[in-house]
């Protein structure tokens, strides 16, 4: 398993340079680009820019793991629904030309007058072609597990079913959701044949079970990265090496 960092929200006001550099000093491997941050690395970016990117990352030891999406696809409304694909489309292209994994996407709830199983069953179809037109790309498309209802492990595990695509997998995200009977486990074994990224957040907070995760991770063979998904801190490089200290120790076999 390697440490890497989502830009949001700790990193979110730093260009691209500062990201590379502080990650690489607070021993971070790998980042998550979030759509509208500072760094400023957005599908509207030309081919030489995107190429600039692509080199920068590639003299460093930091990883361009993915992209850190808006788009969603339960909305009732197929104009909607059509958007937030042909949107993911340029992302998947942006990943393409820039080296990265991966896009993450989202769902964010039910909407109102649909029921939730033609929900699940618009999200799947939605991924489906998301997929497709990125499995040719060489790139992955990642669904967190997020919103109110949306989180709950069943639901990103039958949307996945309704996917059913070996380029479109789950974004672990460390909900409180995930915890059953103090327990992460059931919630891990189910959703698990599809982990592609994970979300980790904060590490001190002891109502989540962070050694469990790990211990999971660790024995399904996970070596990916583990992403940092924190608040701000006004003193982030400070927070970003005490981070890292804490994530190496619960790695440790």
């Amino acid at each position: 398993m390697k440490l890497g960092s989502v830009t949001y929200n700790v990193l979110k006001d730093w260009d691209l340079e500062t990201i590379i550099t502080k990650l690489e000093q607070a021993g971070f491997s790998g980042v998550e680009l979030r759509t509208t941050h500072k760094h400023g690395v957005e599908p509207s970016l030309g081919v030489a820019e995107r190429q600039k990117v692509k080199e920068r990352f590639a003299q460093s030891k930091v990883k361009l793991v993915g992209y850190g999406s808006t788009c969603e696809y339960h909305a009732a409304d197929p104009a909607v629904r059509r958007k937030n694909i042909e949107e993911t489309k340029q992302w998947v292209d942006l990943a393409k030309d820039t080296g990265a994994m991966g896009v993450k996407v989202r769902p964010n709830g039910f909407p109102q007058g649909v029921s939730r199983e033609e929900t699940i069953r618009n999200i799947g179809v939605a991924l489906k072609e998301c997929g497709d037109y990125a499995e040719v790309r060489g790139v992955e498309i990642w669904l967190e597990v997020h919103g109110r209802d949306t989180q709950a492990p069943p639901v990103c595990a039958a949307i996945m079913k309704a996917a059913n695509h070996r380029a479109v997998g789950l974004c672990w995200n460390s909900n409180p959701a995930d915890i059953v009977n103090a327990s992460i486990k059931p919630s891990f074994d189910l959703l698990r044949p599809w982990i592609k990224s994970c979300h980790i957040n904060e590490l001190a907070n002891q109502a989540y079970p962070w050694r469990e995760l790990f211990q999971l991770l660790r024995a399904s063979k996970y070596d990916r990265y583990m992403l940092m998904e924190c608040a701000e801190s006004k003193e982030p490089e400070r927070f970003m090496r005490f981070y890292a200290a804490l994530w190496r120790e619960l790695a440790r076999p």
